[in-house]
């Protein structure tokens, strides 16, 4: 069957603004989608492995298919897995992704993580293969990583030195995990991606995992964080819009509208836009595509091409997290469904984070990178303190939510491993260079044992 509304071109900005209004939905269809990515390293020389080689990435896609996964190809090449778990992806160098389904609750998030990563470390037992929970490579450099089969990447690789320092980093060294959420009108999302953008600093200071690079400390604990500050200014960053009054789908399409361009999909094939100007594509000038104009499977392509701390899509996206270990992927979604999915939760949420101003958001935007929990927000409370605070209110959305497992237990206890880290003000970086100056003695290799999957 043909998707119609995919394929179908846009003739006028309703047709732009219509794919975020068709995102809403009442809140007892809200669902909660989780990302995770982790890299791939040979256990016998812990060196990242190629797509092509004996018992690289092409052959762990393969052994999915013992677990019900359906191969998608690219060019004659398996790059990515369908299943109902979601989807499974490669990142730029290797890294690999379960995007997993839209599901109601947090039990059967955390279920299907475990799934994936139990069938995961079962192929890579066969293959000598190993998987690291990190937010960036502890001691690859660029040169070491290979590059997947993939064309989107190869133009953002060409693309991604001309508009910053970093964007190389970001696409080959980084890992992250996201939750997506839903949300039930635009007045609904606006106060959604409000409390989520203003919040999501201290979300990069609760799951910081970045401590190293190239096997050293790197004087940050979310070097993954930093390195998005000079990856393209165009396209990612807090939007101070967001906080504006008026500000809705019609802003944000306008915001996207001025992003440059990376590609356009056809027939199977990339064709390189990086640069151009969407605007243009709609007149159907668009230099290296002329005469034609985009649908709407190009515009929601071309949303994915930005990358802010919040995004939007059909649903919003949290993207201020460093990848991490199992129970840091259980509780990114914790964390945000409890304050976005309760309206207590929400409004209270929303009434710690609404007198800060642009400059407040500038300023802990730029601090958390490096000094995490330590970060001293707008009326001198430390992350720490306030992390105490938000989540109390997490766990009592999640709380009012009463969403129960098997046993009785609530979706509260997968908070556990944050409200560790708040009561000891240690991050998983802090610990990590703790054991680095420490007990390893400046021995790097000591982590992959200790954040191996």
């Amino acid at each position: 069957m043909i998707d119609t509304l995919s394929t179908a071109a846009i003739t006028d900005r309703a047709d732009l603004i219509g794919l975020f209004a068709d995102g809403e939905k009442p809140k007892d269809r809200w669902r909660i989608g989780t990302e995770h990515e982790k890299f791939v390293f040979r256990t016998a020389d812990r060196r990242a492995p190629s797509y092509t080689e004996t018992g690289g990435i092409r052959d762990l896609l393969a052994g999915m298919g013992d677990y019900g996964w359906t191969g998608i190809e690219e060019g004659g090449n398996v790059i990515a897995l369908a299943g109902s778990d979601g989807n499974v992806s490669l990142e730029p160098a290797g890294q690999f992704e379960l995007s997993g389904a839209p599901l109601d609750n947090l039990h059967q998030t955390c279920a299907e993580t475990g799934r994936h990563l139990e069938q995961v470390k079962a192929i890579g037992d066969k293959l000598g293969l190993g998987f690291l929970g990190m937010g960036m490579w502890p001691d690859k450099t660029r040169a070491e990583l290979p590059i997947m089969p993939k064309g989107r990447y190869r133009i953002m690789l060409d693309h991604m030195p001309r508009v910053g320092s970093m964007g190389l980093d970001m696409m080959l060294r980084t890992c992250t995990i996201q939750t997506n959420l839903d949300y039930g009108s635009e007045a609904d999302m606006v106060k959604k991606f409000r409390v989520s953008l203003a919040l999501q600093p201290l979300a990069t200071a609760l799951f910081a995992n970045s401590p190293f690079t190239e096997g050293k400390p790197n004087g940050y604990l979310s070097y993954r964080s930093h390195i998005w500050t000079d990856t393209d200014p165009a396209r990612t960053g807090m939007l101070p819009f967001v906080f504006e009054d008026g500000f809705g789908y019609e802003r944000y399409a306008d915001y996207m509208l001025n992003v440059p361009m990376y590609f356009v999909y056809r027939d199977g094939q990339y064709i390189d836009a990086a640069g151009h100007d969407f605007k243009a594509f709609l007149r159907g000038e668009l230099p290296v595509y002329p005469g034609h104009k985009p649908t709407r499977t190009d515009w929601s392509d071309h949303l994915s091409t930005a990358f802010p701390e919040v995004r939007l899509k059909s649903f919003l996206e949290m993207r201020g997290a460093d990848g991490g270990p199992h129970g840091t992927i259980c509780a990114l979604p914790a964390f945000w469904v409890g304050l976005l999915y309760d309206d207590a939760s929400l409004d209270a949420a929303w009434d710690l984070v609404k007198h800060w101003t642009i400059a407040d958001h500038t300023r802990i935007r730029a601090d958390v990178p490096r000094l995490g929990l330590k970060t001293v927000g707008p009326r001198g409370r430390t992350f720490q303190q306030l992390g105490a605070q938000v989540l109390d209110i997490a766990h009592a959305g999640l709380k009012a939510r009463a969403r129960l497992n098997a046993i009785g237990d609530d979706e509260t206890g997968y908070l556990s491993p944050l409200r560790d880290i708040v009561a000891s003000g240690k991050t998983s970086a802090d610990r990590l260079l703790e054991r680095y100056h420490g007990e390893w003695q400046g021995d790097l290799g000591r982590i992959y044992e200790e954040m191996r999957f």
